[in-house]
């Protein structure tokens, strides 16, 4: 790019760094070095510089976004602390959260346990041991009222990590939001309901993709009508990372779920610089330090010149790619905990370097058991460092321009759009209809001939071979294995927990109004026979307590189970 283009840029975002700052959208905070020194909010080539393909690097704010979406960076604000939390019952998980407020969180993650990730109750002979183990358990919306007791649902965001059932538990979700008076249009949050990487990666499904799919549709619609500032979808590559696969095929396979979601909501006829900003992105931050660094901001770029390109978008909105992040659960060790205290905060800086909206910081004892207290403020405070103490908000993108840097975003760009033509190849032979679009075609085509778990098999494969070889090293684990550790103080789930939850869900059942119950799950029923939207049907559901797995086996009964086909 010529100098002069360069300067001209400089000046249009000094413009809207101005405005931010008239405006008050530039915090009003020290932005100097430990040693007192002003430091600049962005740095660019020197004045006079010519910079080829400068274009792909450009300034904050502006496409492609590669040094991110907004012009102020973290001066605007900082990345959100979203702690990942859910265990037991919802009066423990209730008390964590309000642990995590006080201490400085400003937004809820939920973790579920698997009963309920799999859309089955409690007292399901198939959850039998599992219950509030992984996460909490939620039967009804009366688990919802109780999850977030004494926690106003329209002042805080949450976050809920599930994706079989989401739709389901987003209805009880918005039940329990109602009953504290909020509507709907004043909730702001996320919910995951990303079913092409349970395909994938991570295998919790219930039904076969495309009636997941239409219940995805079901609900882009609900929120694009309802809620404004909600997000229906955070399309997740965390769980492929976590399940072995390169970083570049992370980037891909999750941007190109983030295509078919696209490509779903165009087939709904919603308008995509209207639905696209609902939806996120979940990823990985790994311990390649700067590889991480520059996944992320390849996302961006890749993000916004498809949805502008392919897809059509027109807005800056429309284009931005929003992430959250969370430290690699995969990298922690069992042997010498106390050194993934370094690996989180390492993998927690690359994440912020790379220009994350907000961010998970895994705890030293997540490997063998849920955080104990300790463990989880630990793993909040290794945040509030980054924040407030070493200088990496003062400055937008200050890796922008590093030789290496860009060049390895340049190089994981290339490997993600080698994927995509890829992915476009499985689907030319599809036999799905002509509205489905062709990454969409192709995603499908992968999973059922198993095509991205063979990928991701052959990636975790190779990493094995390198760690046995010597090639790669853990620290504690296959090199500097001396230590003076002492065991772990664990959380422990008591059986009684389980059966306390069933006892009440019992209780619950026997509560409810049954003729409501009733109509609610035949009204449910009709609905999934035709081609109404099923999320008011839903939400009836949750008000008349109809419980998650009465919901799921309604359905169940009306679309069938997915069976994942044997791989030879």
């Amino acid at each position: 790019m010529e100098s002069s283009e360069i300067e001209v840029g400089r000046k249009r975002w000094q413009s809207r760094y101005e405005e931010a700052l008239a405006t008050g959208k530039v915090r009003d905070a020290d932005f100097t070095t430990l040693s007192g020194s002003e430091v600049d909010p962005l740095y660019g080539p020197p004045e006079g510089t010519e910079v080829p393909g400068f274009e792909r690097i450009g300034w904050p704010g502006e496409y492609p976004f590669t040094r991110g979406i907004h012009p102020t960076g973290y001066r605007g604000k900082p990345w959100t602390i979203r702690q990942f939390a859910g265990f037991g019952s919802a009066e423990q998980t209730n008390e964590r959260y309000k642990m995590i407020l006080d201490a400085g969180g400003n937004g809820l993650s939920v973790a579920f346990d698997m009963p309920t990730l799999m859309g089955r109750d409690s007292d399901d002979p198939k959850g039998l041991g599992e219950v509030g183990h992984c996460g909490v358990a939620i039967d009804s919306a009366a688990d919802m009222d109780v999850l977030f007791g004494g926690i106003p649902l329209g002042d805080v965001t949450t976050s809920m990590t599930i994706s079989g059932p989401a739709v389901p538990i987003f209805c009880m979700y918005l039940v329990a939001a109602e009953r504290q008076g909020f509507k709907p249009a004043a909730l702001d949050g996320t919910l995951q309901t990303d079913i092409f990487k349970e395909y994938i990666a991570q295998k919790e499904w219930i039904f076969t993709p495309e009636p997941h799919l239409r219940l995805i549709g079901d609900l882009m619609e609900y929120v694009d009508q309802e809620m404004p500032r909600y997000k229906p979808l955070s399309v997740s590559g965390y769980h492929i990372r976590e399940a072995g696969s390169t970083a570049a095929q992370e980037l891909a396979f999750t941007l190109a779920d983030g295509f078919g979601y696209v490509e779903l909501g165009i087939a709904r006829g919603l308008d995509v610089d209207r639905f696209a900003p609902g939806l996120s992105f979940f990823f990985d931050a790994h311990l390649d330090f700067f590889e991480e660094i520059a996944k992320f901001r390849a996302a961006r770029r890749i993000w916004a010149r498809w949805l502008r390109d392919v897809y059509g978008a027109k807005t800056d909105r429309a284009q931005w790619l929003r992430f959250h992040t969370q430290t690699a659960g995969v990298s922690l060790t069992a042997h010498q905990p106390d050194n993934n205290v370094v690996r989180t905060a390492i993998e927690a800086l690359a994440g912020v370097l790379g220009g994350t909206n907000s961010l998970h910081t895994n705890a030293l004892d997540e490997v063998v058991a849920l955080p104990s207290a300790k463990a989880a403020e630990i793993a909040l405070r290794t945040q509030q460092v980054i924040m407030e103490e070493i200088g990496v908000t003062n400055v937008a993108d200050p890796l922008g321009g590093s030789w290496y840097i860009e060049a390895l975003t340049d190089k994981i760009e290339a490997e993600a759009e080698a994927i995509f033509e890829r992915i476009k190849q499985l689907g030319e032979n599809s036999s799905a209809g002509a509205e489905i679009g062709p990454i969409t075609r192709g995603l499908l085509a992968g999973i059922d001939d198993g095509w991205f778990t063979g990928e991701i098999a052959d990636a975790a494969f190779a990493y094995q071979q390198a760690l046995e070889k010597g090639d790669k090293h853990q620290v504690g684990v296959t090199i500097h294995t001396e230590t003076i550790e002492s065991p772990l103080e664990m959380l422990r789930i008591s059986h009684e927990i389980e059966k306390a939850q069933v006892a009440q869900l019992s209780a619950r059942r026997a509560s409810r109004d049954s003729k409501a119950v009733q109509k609610a799950l035949d009204d449910l029923r009709t609905a999934a026979r035709g081609d109404a939207n099923t999320v008011p049907y839903m939400i009836e559901a949750a008000r008349a307590e109809v419980t998650l797995g009465e919901i799921c086996d309604t359905l169940r009964e009306e679309w069938g189970e997915y069976r994942e086909p044997a791989r030879v």
